[in-house]
């Protein structure tokens, strides 16, 4: 319940870690995508609306924070994580793989990863930015397969500045609109459900081909 009430007023926790704890809020931002896309037993951190809303919180008049260091700071984070993920991956990938079930995570949302990369290949790693859950598994996936790391990296360093630029940048260029102010729950609604809708028509074909 904590973690939906978190993401659904997301912008007013955030103004109030912010307030509590000045600069240091880079840090907990830092801390909270590094964890989503390096920790594979932690998908369902908010990470699309969370790049909005603290990019909002960066275009507010009396703000400390900036956007470009944001952007500089969650594109870091983003990488690091996705290069973390990768070498879990790498190392014990193979045992979960060949287990039925984790006490960890759900054996779903791994075989739906891999059905990613089955149809989109290297590009998934980019793609999945943009996809709750799917980004927490890519790199670990990634990493269980045989993509070179040079190759890995490489769309790892593209898919971090997209995903995080696209966001953050959004926040802070429209975050302050009326509109957006007075409706600021539904957007971020509609970021998660827009974020969800690809993985889900996919898992409808996929269920209806069976």
């Amino acid at each position: 319940m904590f973690l939906i009430d978190f993401i659904l007023h997301i912008d007013i926790h955030l103004q109030e870690l912010a307030s509590e704890y000045g600069l240091w809020i880079y840090g907990i931002l830092f801390l909270i995508v590094f964890c989503e896309t390096g920790l594979v037993i932690l998908p369902l951190l908010p990470g699309d609306s969370l790049l909005f809303a603290a990019g909002s919180l960066a275009s507010l008049e009396n703000s400390q924070l900036s956007p470009h260091m944001l952007f500089i700071g969650l594109c870091i984070a983003g990488i690091i994580g996705d290069s973390v993920n990768y070498w879990i991956g790498k190392k014990v990938g193979p045992r979960v793989f060949t287990s039925q079930e984790s006490r960890f995570f759900k054996r779903e949302y791994l075989d739906r990863t891999h059905a990613f990369y089955v149809k989109y290949g290297a590009k998934t790693i980019i793609i999945a930015r943009f996809i709750p859950i799917i980004r927490t598994f890519a790199p670990f996936v990634a990493g269980i397969g045989t993509m070179p790391y040079k190759t890995f990296i490489t769309y790892n360093i593209v898919g971090a500045v997209l995903w995080v630029g696209t966001f953050v940048y959004a926040g802070f260029y429209f975050g302050q609109l009326p509109f957006i102010q007075q409706n600021f729950k539904l957007v971020i609604l509609a970021i998660i459900i827009l974020s969800i809708t690809p993985p889900v028509i996919e898992y409808l074909k996929h269920r209806n081909k069976k």
